[in-house]
């Protein structure tokens, strides 16, 4: 994608220097703007294989130009990958995937033989010689931080991925490996994709030691993330339809019927209720909704945050662009993260 003063998007579309600067950010390793949003694919279509080509055009059209896709999102890449190579937009889009798993029982084992054994098996479903970012999708403490370092810069040495990263990874975990690449002059992760959003994560939805960074015992976390600027990609950014609007604060019935059982187990729990209602009150004020709020949350933060979206929705898609661009007051990000004013 060019970095000119204009970036050309979907079917002509022109999204100007000012909305650019709002809507697209950098990641180090990549020679292409990168849209704030990613859209998800670990959703149906996606997951099941069916063709998603008009989905993801009018997508593109809005001006996402970042997918995350991941081997353990069922058919995802080989979809994606359709849609890429009868597009023959590769050089303008950003492909996401990532390796290494927890399995269905929780347990994670990730070392150079998985990574390489993955990374090939998403090049070949995703119909494509390299992958803008690879993440390792858990960490496995077993493996040594030289290990992963060592086999993400061969795989940019072999022009098979250009920029690399965890999901679901400490900070701690983060330090310890960007100093030893810093000692051995290797290239460091360059984004971060933990959970992030309004929603409190409570308890690890999906098993493997998932991360969060939200809700108030993580403020040294994210302003750590805010002093290095490295970049954040927020994953269940909506508290996997928490923040939807689709259920009222309090009602918890309703919330099962609208909830799945990761979002449930993750996020179904009284304090996020009250973060619910406040966000309520700030919608009513704000003449909004509830899911505009709790993007707008997200963007108003002082770290350098992406944000994953899985909606197979145009119409909702552009709400979610338009309400990144737009900012929370200090005051406002308070009320809804303590009550307080």
């Amino acid at each position: 994608m060019s970095s000119d003063n204009n970036i050309k998007q979907g079917k002509g579309m022109q999204i100007h220097t000012d909305e650019q600067d709002a809507m697209y950010g950098e990641i180090g390793g990549l020679n292409k703007k990168v849209s704030r949003i990613f859209l998800g694919t670990a959703i149906s279509p996606f997951l099941d294989g069916k063709e998603a080509d008009d989905l993801l055009d009018q997508m593109y059209a809005l001006g996402i130009n970042a997918f995350d896709s991941a081997r353990g999102y069922g058919l995802s890449e080989r979809v994606l990958g359709h849609w890429v190579k009868h597009k023959k937009n590769r050089e303008e889009v950003v492909i996401l995937t990532k390796c290494g798993n927890a399995t269905p029982t929780g347990t994670v084992h990730i070392d150079r033989d998985v990574m390489t054994n993955e990374l090939k098996r998403s090049l070949s479903e995703l119909g494509t010689d390299y992958v803008d970012i690879l993440l390792l999708h858990r960490d496995d403490a077993n493996t040594p931080i030289a290990e992963y370092l060592e086999t993400f810069n061969d795989f940019v040495r072999e022009g098979i991925i250009k920029s690399f990263g965890v999901s679901n990874w400490t900070v701690e975990r983060i330090q310890e490996a960007n100093a030893y690449a810093a000692e051995h002059g290797l290239c460091p992760f360059s984004l971060s994709s933990p959970n992030f959003g309004l929603a409190e994560q409570v308890n690890d939805p999906w098993g493997g030691n998932c991360v969060t960074i939200s809700g108030q015992g993580n403020k040294e976390v994210r302003d750590w993330y805010s002093r290095t600027n490295m970049p954040v990609l927020a994953y269940s950014a909506l508290g996997r339809g928490f923040f939807s609007g689709r259920f009222e604060a309090g009602d918890y019935e309703t919330a099962k019927s609208v909830l799945d059982a990761y979002a449930q187990k993750g996020y179904l729990y009284p304090v996020n209720m009250e973060r619910l209602e406040r966000c309520q009150i700030l919608a009513e004020r704000r003449s909004c909704s509830v899911a505009q709020v709790a993007m707008r949350y997200i963007f108003s933060h002082s770290m350098n945050v992406f944000a994953v979206v899985s909606t197979t929705s145009p119409d909702r898609m552009k709400l979610n662009l338009e309400s990144s661009k737009l900012k929370l007051t200090q005051e406002e990000l308070r009320f809804l993260e303590t009550g307080t004013r």
